[in-house]
């Protein structure tokens, strides 16, 4: 008999509102520094005078979205459409 499942999250992709500063390369960083992290791309869609529009899209064996909304908005930002998610279903290895 198998354990109980446990469901990570291994992909999101967010459409998020920033601020010029900090530039997509530093807030990029932020969130790399993340327990469960493995790789972030963030692509600009979208300049005006005072923001810019850019599409996250963050991989790891076990993301925390609590975390990553955290560095989100310290970068006074905010996630206007959260557009891809993958999760992963793992068992925990214990019985039921």
């Amino acid at each position: 008999m198998s354990g109980p499942q446990v469901v990570h999250v291994t992909k999101l992709v967010l459409d998020v509102l920033k601020p010029h500063q900090p530039s997509i390369l530093e807030m990029s960083k932020l969130l790399g520094e993340l327990d469960g992290v493995k790789s972030v791309n963030t692509v600009l869609r979208e300049v005006d005078a005072d923001t810019e529009t850019v599409v996250l899209s963050i991989d790891g064996p076990e993301l925390d979205y609590e975390e990553v909304l955290d560095i989100i908005e310290q970068c006074s930002a905010s996630v206007h459409s959260m557009d891809e998610v993958s999760v992963q279903s793992v068992e925990t290895g214990e019985p039921y």
